[in-house]
């Protein structure tokens, strides 16, 4: 199975596990720009099961889209566990969504430091009235292998986070 083919069958099986609970998604996105609202949109039905999308690429918009706090911004940056988390919790607030995904992350080529090298991606996965749980992630590859192997991660804790439901 080629990556297109392998993507589209993960966001198939992600939205058939939304639409057999009755859930909505929502995504709240940084570094991806909107390709994990991209992969689950390819699917066709997926207005069933998918609400709607934040592509939230700059600080302000993370503030003024979500509600993130300048306060986290300036303490932990835009690439952090609390970031990420107040991403999802953001997107469920300003959504009917019963889920949300939130990422953001140094695709590179440039923008990596000591702390956070490029291919450093923090995710979040919520549900409504839930705590976030946020995992790290360090990907390699360039920029394009970066973006698709979080967005890839973003879909696979979907699955795991409706398991555990």
């Amino acid at each position: 199975m080629n990556a297109d083919a392998a993507l589209a069958d993960l966001a198939a099986r992600v939205g058939a596990a939304l639409q057999a609970r009755g859930l909505l998604l929502a995504t709240a996105e940084s570094c991806t720009g909107g390709g994990i609202a991209q992969a689950v949109t390819a699917i066709a039905g997926s207005s069933l099961w998918f609400e709607r999308g934040f592509v939230t690429y700059s600080n302000d918009a993370k503030v003024e889209l979500l509600g993130v706090s300048g306060a986290t911004l300036a303490r932990h940056g835009a690439v952090s566990a609390a970031t990420v988390g107040e991403m999802a919790r953001g997107a469920l607030e300003r959504s009917p969504a019963h889920v949300a995904i939130a990422v953001s992350g140094i695709a590179g080529p440039d923008g990596g430091s000591p702390d956070k090298p490029v291919g450093t991606v923090w995710l979040a996965w919520c549900r409504r009235g839930g705590v976030p749980r946020v995992q790290p992630f360090r990907f390699a590859g360039d920029r394009a292998a970066v973006r698709r192997q979080a967005v890839v991660a973003a879909l696979e804790g979907v699955l795991d986070e409706l398991a555990v439901a």
